[in-house]
């Protein structure tokens, strides 16, 4: 999996961030993570070797941008316009951006972005059922071709039914959170969402079951780098 970040640190906004695995990170070498800075790796879609190829080569796997921050911060907004004059650039990748800032999406957006780049998936990421009523329903009304809906971490029962029968949203994803103190993701949940991404067909993806994970009466600690093998094994991911 690749990932750009062209700029890191964020600012928590919801229950999601409560537990924000980058202020974790950053906090064990004497960081603050809600310091916006621009990364070294800034350029990366459009570094190019010494024969002056890109470094990036196209793959089958998209280009997951801002891992460690939101493309959509207020202080990023001195920097968006290179970032997405780079995305313009690198038609032949796929970039996939999630967000918790659907409301700033219009800020320094290109002016040739018409009805979205083609190359480019925005994730709404929700985690309780009143974030999800807070920001699906603007975010469906966004000119962007490719949407989907981002559950991580999971935190409770999500009923999605309304915005994924709209046919705007294309896949949905979730997963469990990580760290210490991380909050109990419930596979009863995951699965409530699988079916209705069957009902409505539309693509489902269990990412990882997090750290505690409740499968029936029983809560289990999977270590980080088991998690998404698990999450695979489990068997729930839906493609219509």
């Amino acid at each position: 999996m690749a990932v750009w970040n062209p700029w890191h640190g964020c600012k928590k906004i919801s229950a999601g961030c409560d537990n924000c695995y980058v202020y974790e990170k950053d906090a064990m070498y004497g960081k603050n993570a809600s310091v916006i800075r621009r990364t070294a790796n800034f350029d990366l879609p459009v570094k190019k070797n010494r024969r002056g190829e890109y470094k990036l080569l196209p793959q089958e796997e998209p280009v997951y941008v801002c891992m460690t921050s939101d493309f959509f911060l207020p202080e990023a907004d001195e920097w968006r316009s290179e970032a997405w004059a780079m995305i313009k650039e690198r038609q032949d990748l796929s970039f996939v951006i999630e967000t918790k800032r659907e409301h700033r999406f219009f800020k320094a957006l290109p002016g040739d972005w018409g009805d979205g780049y083609e190359n480019v998936t925005i994730l709404c990421s929700v985690e309780i059922q009143r974030r999800a009523d807070d920001r699906i329903p603007a975010f469906l009304k966004l000119p962007v071709r490719h949407k989907g809906i981002l559950c991580e971490p999971l935190l409770e029962k999500l009923v999605l039914d309304a915005y994924l029968k709209t046919g705007e949203i294309a896949q949905v994803l979730c997963g469990g959170e990580q760290g210490a103190d991380a909050r109990v993701c419930d596979f009863a949940w995951a699965l409530e969402l699988m079916n209705q991404c069957v009902n409505c067909g539309v693509t489902f993806r269990f990412l990882r079951t997090g750290t505690f994970f409740r499968k029936g009466n029983r809560i289990y600690r999977i270590a980080e780098e088991e998690q998404e093998e698990q999450a695979r094994r489990a068997g729930v991911d839906y493609t219509p």
